[in-house]
């Protein structure tokens, strides 16, 4: 008995029971298809390559001249009737899933819209804005800098000695090599110096922007924050005009009755150095004192790093969290909010685009 399911080639192309049998299953195999997807398969198995009509057509060529005629004929015709059904299968099946698709996707014209939810800047975004804003409108400029930086502009420049604690690998990101002295900046003050090395003086900069410690992430914390920092380099600057400058910005921050204080400190790119603290009249719980950030006179040795002359010119400069500011000034409870991608967190604040 001939074997003719689908894979297995006819022996002889002129064996016509064969060729029908072979027909006959492909035609039900194709009515059988109840998608597109099945009538694909079934295309492949009775007219691919290694079908056996294919395989039955590939005989013809060794056959002697007297019978390639009568072969070529049965294998034309058997071949026709299987790609007609395959035609007309198709045609149906196409029809029924054309008419599936108008079903399943129709809209209903008289149903109300569906809103879709308009996304917003993220809090710190507009915050860090308002803050720039500010300063513009005091004739400030905005600088930025790169946040794979330099050792020298982040640490030396600013006056920070070989033994500083904060130049450890506990405190900073560095950037393998160790010999290529680059690391995550730590603050944005390498800004500050690019700053002094690339303009001119007077220079009156903010400086905004992403920085990294190796913080762990808890309520207070996280590895990843924002800062904003101020320099201004001019003659005959002194604490009263960093003290009028903090003062003018925390009112437009936080309304006509916050004030600020300053409470002596160190850092290594100011002296005389003092911690900011802000009266916040809106404080939850009622107004109080709160800590706020950094400033002071600029340091002589950061001057005469940057090619300026401390005889001629002076400078303070400032330095603030802005998710410290977030939280403070819209009672944030957590820092861990601000970074979870909470589309609530955002609304909270008002959807701003």
């Amino acid at each position: 008995m001939t074997d003719t399911l689908p894979g297995a080639a006819i022996p002889n192309p002129l064996d016509e029971a064969a060729i029908n049998a072979a027909v006959e299953d492909a035609v039900a195999a194709i009515a059988a298809a109840s998608s597109l997807d099945e009538l694909k398969a079934v295309r492949l198995a009775h007219t691919g390559e290694k079908s056996p009509l294919s395989l039955a057509n590939r005989e013809i060529g060794g056959l002697a001249k007297e019978h390639k005629a009568a072969a070529g004929k049965l294998m034309g015709s058997s071949r026709g009737r299987v790609n007609q059904a395959l035609a007309a299968r198709t045609q149906v099946l196409e029809a029924e899933n054309d008419a599936r698709i108008l079903i399943e996707e129709t809209v209903d014209v008289t149903a109300a819209p569906r809103r879709r939810r308009a996304g917003a800047r993220h809090p710190l975004s507009t915050l860090q804005d308002r803050v720039s804003d500010i300063f513009v409108g005091m004739g400030w400029e905005i600088a930025e800098g790169p946040e794979v930086e330099s050792e020298w502009f982040n640490f030396d420049a600013l006056n920070f000695k070989p033994d500083h604690p904060a130049r450890e690998m506990q405190d900073t990101f560095f950037v393998e090599p160790p010999e290529a002295h680059l690391l995550m900046r730590t603050h944005t003050s390498p800004v500050q110096v690019r700053s002094m090395l690339e303009r001119e003086v007077p220079i009156y900069v903010l400086c905004p922007g992403k920085v990294f410690r190796t913080d762990e992430l808890d309520a207070t914390h996280t590895p990843v924050f924002h800062q904003f920092e101020g320099l201004a380099i001019d003659k005959d600057l002194s604490m009263a005009d960093l003290r009028g400058t903090l003062e003018h910005f925390a009112r437009q921050m936080f309304g006509d009755e916050a004030s600020i204080r300053l409470r002596p400190n160190y850092f290594p790119f100011t002296e005389p150095s003092a911690e900011l603290d802000i009266w916040h009249p809106g404080a939850k719980g009622g107004p109080r004192w709160i800590e706020w950030g950094g400033c002071g006179m600029v340091n002589p040795n950061v001057l005469r790093a940057a090619g300026i002359d401390p005889d001629v010119y002076s400078g303070f400069a400032f330095g603030m969290g802005i998710e410290r500011t977030l939280m403070f000034r819209n009672e944030v409870g957590d820092m861990r909010d601000m970074i979870e991608g909470d589309v609530r967190f955002s609304e909270h604040f008002g959807m701003e685009i």
